[in-house]
C-alpha cells in the first residue's frame, strides 16, 4: 500500500500528537554542513522538522506525498511546501525540489523506512552538493513515560498492533541500525550512526490515546473492522496512567543516520 494512504486519514492526530524534535537533534545536524542555504525536507508531513530547520537554514524545501497532511502543516516564509507524486523521475525531481547539487542537507523524519530506497538515494545524490551535501535520516520509538504505562504500551505495540503494523516497521524497531544507508560519515565522528537523542514532550492522558490513534497500525487495524483501543484496552492504559490523570512527561528516544555523499 501507498504510504499517502497511510496517513490519509489522521493528518489531524498525526499533527496534533506526534512530537517535535529537540535543538540539539538539529544544531547537531547544521554543525555538519558548511552552508546554510537550502533543506529539502522529504515527507515533511504536517512540518515538524520544516519549522526547526526554517530557523537555521535560509530555506527549506518540505515535499510530502500526502497533500492532507500538508494542510496542517505550518507557514513559514522560508518554508515552501509541494506535494510531491510518490516516485519521482530525475527531471521531476529537478522541477519540483531544486537543481543538480544546489541543496546543503536532505532531511527525513519518521519516513525513510516507507521509502524505495534505490531510487530516492539516487534524487539524493542528484540535488546535494558535492562534497560537503548531508542526509540526515531520524526516526523515533515508543515513549516512555512511566514504568506503569510504558509495560501497557509495549505490551499493546508488541501484540495487540503487532498484526497491523507494515513490515518497514520492523526497521524502525530496530532504531535504523540495518537500514541500507551508503553514505560516508559526516566530518567529526566515524560513523554514520545511529546517534541517539531524546525528546521531551508534556503528555495528556487523552494525547496517549491521540498518539496511537494517529499510528498506521491503529488506521490498518480500524480498515479490517478491528478497534485496537477498545474499552477494556482503554481502561488498563487509564489504570497504569493513575488516579490524578495530570499529564505526564513522555520521552520519545530519537536515532539519527547521517552521512555526507561519496566522492565520485
Amino acid at each position: 500500500r501507498e504510504m499517502a494512504e497511510l496517513f490519509v486519514n489522521q493528518g489531524k492526530e498525526y499533527a496534533i500528537a506526534r512530537p517535535s524534535y529537540p535543538p540539539q537533534l538539529f544544531q547537531f545536524i547544521a554543525s555538519k554542513t558548511p552552508s546554510h542555504n537550502l533543506v529539502w525536507d522529504v515527507a515533511t508531513g504536517s512540518g515538524q522538522a520544516a519549522k526547526s530547520l526554517a530557523n537555521l537554514y535560509k530555506n527549506v524545501i518540505a515535499t510530502d506525498v500526502s497533500e492532507k497532511q500538508l494542510e496542517f502543516a505550518t507557514k513559514l516564509p522560508n518554508v515552501q511546501y509541494q506535494h510531491t507524486p510518490s516516485t519521482m523521475s530525475i527531471p521531476e525531481v529537478e522541477q519540483i525540489v531544486a537543481q543538480q547539487g544546489t541543496i546543503d542537507l536532505v532531511t527525513i523524519a519518521q519516513g525513510l523506512h516507507w521509502f524505495n530506497l534505490p531510487n530516492f538515494y539516487e534524487q539524493v545524490k542528484f540535488v546535494l552538493k558535492k562534497p560537503h551535501g548531508v542526509i540526515a535520516a531520524w526516526c523515533y520509538f515508543l515513549p516512555r513515560i512511566s514504568d506503569e504505562v510504558d509495560i501497557v504500551l509495549d505490551q499493546f505495540y508488541y501484540s495487540d498492533a503487532n498484526p497491523y503494523w507494515d513490515s518497514a516497521r520492523k526497521l524502525v524497531e530496530d532504531n535504523y541500525r540495518s537500514i541500507d544507508f551508503p553514505f560516508e560519515a559526516v566530518d567529526g565522528v566515524d560513523h554514520t550512526g545511529p546517534f541517539e537523542f531524546v525528546t521531551e514532550t508534556l503528555m495528556s492522558f487523552d494525547g496517549l490515546l491521540t498518539y496511537i490513534r494517529s499510528w498506521s497500525a491503529y488506521q490498518t487495524a480500524k480498515e479490517k473492522g478491528v478497534e485496537l483501543l477498545r474499552e477494556d484496552v482503554v481502561e488498563k492504559f487509564k489504570v497504569a496512567w493513575g488516579e490524578d490523570h495530570a499529564p505526564k512527561t513522555a520521552k520519545f528516544p530519537i536515532y539519527l543516520r547521517i552521512g555526507k555523499v561519496r566522492n565520485v
